[in-house]
């Protein structure tokens, strides 16, 4: 993030703490936080009428909020309603009206861990997307986020999710801004004692944030070879493995997830990145990519459509097909403008 004036306290430091704000909130791509993690189903909330159930998991996120605005109008009581509404705009990328619709639903109903850590996140990229010059705002967006997080997980210990987002943020931010490694460490300890697993996966995310991957290597191998239950776990260490470039053990992770879920559609996404990074089978990583995104619909919960579009545009650089790498390097960044890698891989493949 840029650089400006002073802020807090004097001499001539930069703005860039504040902005260090908004960096470290780009953790909330958090939303889902970890793509792999599993997506909740429309049913645990309540409330919500079929037919804009079917509109927002086909990923007509638009249809959905207006029919589910009308469906607030004549229900303005339910409270899942503003929550589903929040989520619709939270996808669209209307993290203001996002933020202004889960107030709404916890202001109906301020018991729900759900609303508060996802009004968390909405905070968190409300702050993301403030820009360098909003830095004072920005600050102040994520301190929000930090206090919803914290409440989300005090009204349910037992929501993962919002316990992971809780500790990414502390991990993340800086210490203006609410982060702290000791309330961390504190926080993993007690999600260990709900999940054990789940407080590996958050150790060895310590260590990532820290550089610390022989630390993180080797937390990721033992969770591997534990009994695991759910394919969101290995689907969260093959993101790790993918972040590293490491494709043969991110294969061994995608491997253990088929054989929890065969039917998962992410797996396509996760099958092409692979052959991409173990230089195999380009046609077949092809397929994959755009079988993924052609069945899922894009979403904050699995792994987003522009980073399937950014590894096709990896494939066909690799290939010296550099029209159609741009082409998908433009796809992604209009999907994520604020993207710094994929402004800088687009720019790479112009000046070729």
């Amino acid at each position: 993030m840029s650089r400006g004036a002073t802020i807090f306290g004097g001499g001539s430091r930069p703005i860039a703490k504040a902005a260090a704000a908004v960096l470290s909130i780009m953790l909330l791509q958090l939303v889902a936080p970890v793509a792999g993690q599993a997506r909740p189903a429309i049913a645990e909330i309540g409330g919500l009428p079929a037919n804009i159930e079917r509109l927002y998991n086909s990923g007509h996120y638009q249809e959905a909020a207006e029919a589910l605005t009308a469906a607030a109008e004549a229900e303005p009581k339910e409270p899942a309603l503003p929550y589903w509404l929040g989520r619709c705009f939270y996808e669209m990328r209307d993290f203001a009206r996002s933020v202004s619709s889960f107030e709404h639903a916890i202001a109906l109903d301020a018991e729900r861990s759900e609303f508060h850590d996802w009004l968390g996140r909405a905070w968190g990229r409300k702050a993301e997307e403030s820009g360098p010059l909003a830095a004072f705002s920005a600050l102040s967006m994520a301190r929000k986020a930090s206090h919803e997080f914290a409440t989300a997980v005090r009204l349910d210990a037992g929501n993962l999710e919002a316990q992971r987002d809780l500790i990414r943020y502390l991990l993340n931010a800086p210490g203006i801004a609410g982060g702290s490694e000791e309330r961390a460490q504190e926080q993993i300890n007690a999600l260990a004692a709900i999940d054990p697993i789940e407080g590996r996966l958050a150790r060895a995310e310590l260590f990532t944030t820290h550089k610390k991957f022989d630390q993180a290597d080797e937390e990721y191998q033992k969770i591997l070879h534990l009994p695991l239950r759910r394919e969101s776990v290995a689907l969260e260490i093959a993101e790790y493995y993918r972040d590293k470039e490491d494709g043969e053990h991110m294969q061994e992770a995608v491997n253990i997830a088929a054989e929890l879920d065969p039917a998962d559609r992410r797996l396509q996404y996760y099958r092409g990145v692979v052959l991409i990074l173990t230089h195999r089978n380009a046609a077949e990583a092809e397929k994959n990519l755009r079988a993924y995104m052609d069945s899922v619909a894009n979403s904050a919960e699995v792994p987003p459509h522009a980073s399937a579009h950014e590894w096709l545009g990896r494939l066909y650089e690799g290939e010296q097909k550099l029209d159609l790498a741009a082409q998908e390097y433009e796809a992604a960044q209009t999907l994520e403008p604020h993207n710094k890698g994929i402004r800088e891989a687009l720019k790479r493949v112009q000046k070729k």
